[in-house]
């Protein structure tokens, strides 16, 4: 039998090995930082929103390929789409070389007031279309609406992380924090919407006392 030839060694096309120092680059260069670098925190927060995003329109796609999306809740996958391609604009004015900010264009890599604009749009539409609950809830009512919370929560760390980096001016842009805010208003009345759209009610954070009075 003749012998194996040795396995050949493949360069990584994903892994660059400059990271195995625990730094990371920025946007459009410059010193790299250390990889839980307050900046580095942020923006990574931004991306995980986007996963849990995610999970929620790829529940909205399971509906769909089993023909059991209701043509409400379709309306919210658009919405969701739209929301995690603005995140990597935000991901991207967190992540941006405070050396080369005049580099940074509105809507593309810097957060613009059109933007904020836009989520408040959004946020006024579904206000009208919701029966809002008449106290805390808590999430899990529906598989897409328990995602949408998770993105909001995670929107709310990544909001905690924008406001501190604000006050140390490493926020380029004047309007990323109230984006921020207000979408994570945004989701949570998705969530509500898609809980609605399914004929679900969401419940209570308190429970109810069940017990009768004499």
């Amino acid at each position: 039998m003749s012998p194996k030839p040795p396995a050949v060694k493949r360069a990584s096309a994903v892994a660059t090995k400059k990271g195995d120092d625990g730094t990371t680059g920025l946007l459009f260069g410059g010193d790299r930082i250390p990889k839980d670098d307050l900046r580095t925190e942020a923006y990574g927060t931004l991306d995980e929103t986007v996963a849990a995003l995610g999970l929620a329109r790829a529940e909205l796609d399971v509906k769909r390929r089993l023909d059991a999306l209701p043509p409400a809740l379709a309306e919210i996958e658009p919405v969701v789409l739209r929301i995690q391609r603005e995140l990597f604009v935000a991901g991207a004015e967190l992540a941006a070389n405070p050396a080369a900010w005049e580099r940074l264009q509105d809507g593309t890599t810097r957060v613009s007031a059109a933007m904020v604009a836009g989520i408040e749009t959004l946020l006024a539409d579904y206000e009208e279309r919701i029966a809002f609950p008449k106290e805390f809830v808590v999430a899990g009512e529906t598989r897409t609406s328990a995602a949408l919370e998770l993105a909001r929560t995670i929107v709310r760390r990544a909001e905690r992380r924008a406001v501190t980096l604000d006050r140390a001016g490493l926020v380029p842009g004047p309007h990323l924090l109230a984006y921020l805010n207000r979408l994570a208003d945004l989701l949570w009345v998705l969530a509500r919407a898609a809980e609605q759209a399914e004929a679900h009610t969401a419940t209570a954070a308190r429970p109810r006392d069940r017990t009768r009075r004499r």
